[in-house]
């Protein structure tokens, strides 16, 4: 699906990107436990989505060692809380450690572990303005079902790897979240693709 002129537009978006040491030690921790984490470009776009929409309350699926959580919270209102669920709580406690090295208090992240689809149904309804989902893509039509319960109208939900893999799950997902007539969807050409949608 993706092509040499879309990865060189991705180059291009994570050299534009600037990361500072805790983000990069983030990074050194992900690639360590061989847990591939956001690309810079993608990490700025969800900074971006995060301040665009003023996010209070955020969901995210895969924490990983905190790189993308910490790309959220730095686009989050300084009053806003990040709720992140991981099936590994051992790299949940390194991105607490990142998330406290980067200056949030502890009472900015939650920290859930577990299986998304398991912890999901446990959060509120329609209480979250941003939900990003870097889990497991065979699992990708059960984390939009949950997103859009979740998500306030005008609320933002973001998919990583929309463009990297070209599984029939991710195909599948593309093509449901376009055609979705409560969704304006786009897929923007960082990383390893990041599908975004606003939900009406």
């Amino acid at each position: 699906m993706s092509g040499y002129g879309e990865q060189a537009d991705a180059d291009l978006a994570d050299a534009y990107a600037v990361e500072d040491a805790v983000l990069e030690r983030a990074r050194e921790l992900s690639l360590a436990a061989t847990v591939r984490p956001v690309s810079p470009g993608s990490g700025a776009t969800l900074r971006l989505l995060a301040a665009a929409t003023a996010a209070r309350a955020v969901a995210e699926i895969g924490t990983g060692t905190g790189v993308s959580g910490i790309c959220l919270l730095r686009g989050m209102r300084p009053d806003g809380v990040l709720t992140t669920v991981d099936i590994h709580p051992g790299l949940q406690r390194q991105a607490r450690e990142g998330f406290a090295a980067a200056g949030f208090a502890p009472s900015r992240a939650r920290l859930i572990p577990g299986p998304a689809l398991d912890v999901l149904p446990r959060l509120a309804d329609s209480q979250y303005d941003l939900v990003f989902c870097d889990g497991d893509p065979a699992e990708s039509t059960g984390y939009l079902a949950e997103s859009l319960r979740l998500l306030r109208p005008g609320g933002t939900v973001c998919f990583e790897g929309a463009l990297g893999v070209g599984a029939p799950a991710v195909r599948e997902l593309v093509r449901t979240i376009r055609e979705h007539p409560d969704l304006v969807p786009a897929l923007l050409p960082v990383g390893d693709g990041l599908l975004a949608a606003v939900k009406r």
